[in-house]
């Protein structure tokens, strides 16, 4: 790789630059990408692919069209209860991974349509208010039934179980492998179970429920999966600094460091997809150089010391927020226990779940939702809960309980003048 030292900016070696025009001149097609004709179905008779309508393509659109992928819009990715329109959602945030990954993918030679569908279905299980409402159910949940919950597995189940659409074993898998909270200097794709490839992801999806250490130790099948898992990390990492900035929960200087990457948003991105351009083209894994590997490690670590950790974003959400989510589901638990057909749980979530599958011609889609509600109720809450978008869950909160102690008070657009 080259880095001019008067530059922020690094460019790939000119061995790799002339290797990847050269291989593009003769045509010549990365032997490790996954193929459109590799795809594994659930329902292998159903989704034929069409020359307009290629098979990953379907997948995309897909979760495209899933009930759900339109909640991105309100909900958290870092930082909350700001009424700023520039303050990322996930929405913009699943694009952003898409597009870097299709980047490095395309300069390596990937399946971009793969790619894509990985990029914006992987957080659409996310619940409200980003990570904290994540440890918040979690917390609930476990004390209920001593399962996990983790927002990737739930994104799968939303994709293969809630409205089903018989999405892919590739997509799905790299899907609970995002992890973007574990950054590796090299990853590696896995190979599928030939023999028994659901079973396997079966049992991975259910080790998670039950075993803390089985989340970190999930690894793509896919060279795509492992793009979209490094890029996840690569998209959030600058973007959440600049959305702190803008804020005034930190400052430009505020404890970070440059490194070899640089400390703005457009730096790291860009010199981040350099690298792993430089060290993972015409190889079988995804990597980095050791000492980039480290400042972008370093990088992370000093975003949960200034912004993941922040004194003053965690006290809001730990002082109100956090009971927020403990009232609300046990009153939804309630609920579902009860099987009032006339209660919220039945009129905003179980009604949707049916509504969203009634014209659903896969096998065996209609049996799961008519024994959806003879499942532990304690499913059905965190389903309704991971579904909610930020505003969706404050306004449920005065619903239930207009005399509620908790109060969630916004940052208005006119506050800080």
């Amino acid at each position: 790789m080259s880095v001019n030292k008067n530059s922020k900016y690094h460019s790939l070696s000119k061995e790799v630059y002339e290797q990847i025009l050269g291989d593009r001149e003769h045509g010549k097609i990365n032997p490790y990408a996954c193929k459109d004709s590799d795809i594994i179905r659930r329902q292998p008779d159903h989704d034929a692919p069409h020359l307009w309508r290629p098979a990953f393509v379907m997948d995309v659109e897909k979760i495209l069209h899933n009930n759900y992928y339109n909640r991105y819009s309100d909900k958290t990715q870092v930082i909350s209860c700001y009424k700023n329109d520039d303050i990322s959602r996930r929405a913009l945030h699943v694009q952003l991974v898409s597009r870097i990954a299709r980047t490095i993918g395309m300069t390596l030679g990937l399946n971009l349509d793969l790619i894509e569908a990985i990029s914006l279905g992987h957080d659409i299980g996310h619940t409200p208010f980003g990570h904290a409402g994540e440890r918040y159910l979690n917390e609930i949940y476990n004390e209920h039934t001593g399962r996990l919950f983790n927002h990737n597995i739930h994104s799968a189940r939303v994709l293969d179980k809630l409205i089903f659409r018989n999405i892919s074993l590739q997509v799905l898998d790299g899907v609970i492998c995002h992890n973007g909270e574990m950054e590796q200097q090299c990853y590696t794709p896995k190979t599928f179970n030939a023999d028994d490839p659901w079973g396997e992801f079966d049992r991975s999806v259910e080790d998670c429920y039950t075993d803390p250490s089985a989340n970190k130790k999930q690894i793509p099948g896919t060279l795509e999966g492992c793009i979209m898992r490094i890029s996840d990390i690569i998209a959030y990492l600058g973007k959440d600094r600049q959305d702190a900035i803008k804020i005034g929960l930190i400052s430009n200087d505020d404890s970070f460091s440059a490194g070899s990457l640089g400390s703005s948003n457009a730096q790291i991105i860009h010199n981040m997809t350099v690298n792993i351009i430089e060290n993972s083209y015409g190889k079988p894994y995804i990597s980095m150089d050791p000492d980039v590997y480290e400042t972008f490690s370093k990088a992370k670590t000093e975003n949960y010391q200034n912004i993941y950790n922040n004194d003053s974003l965690n006290t809001m959400y730990n002082d109100n927020i956090k009971p927020m989510f403990y009232c609300i589901y046990e009153e939804l638990l309630r609920q579902a226990k009860s099987k009032d057909t006339n209660s919220i749980l039945y009129k905003h979530h179980v009604n949707y779940i049916k509504d969203a599958n009634r014209y659903s011609n896969y096998f065996g889609k209609k049996e799961f939702i008519d024994n959806y509600l003879s499942q532990d109720p304690n499913e059905i809450v965190v389903d309704f809960i991971a579904s909610m978008t930020d505003d969706y869950f404050i306004d449920l909160y005065e619903y239930l309980f207009p005399d509620g102690p908790y109060k969630v008070n916004y940052v208005g657009y006119f506050d800080n003048i």
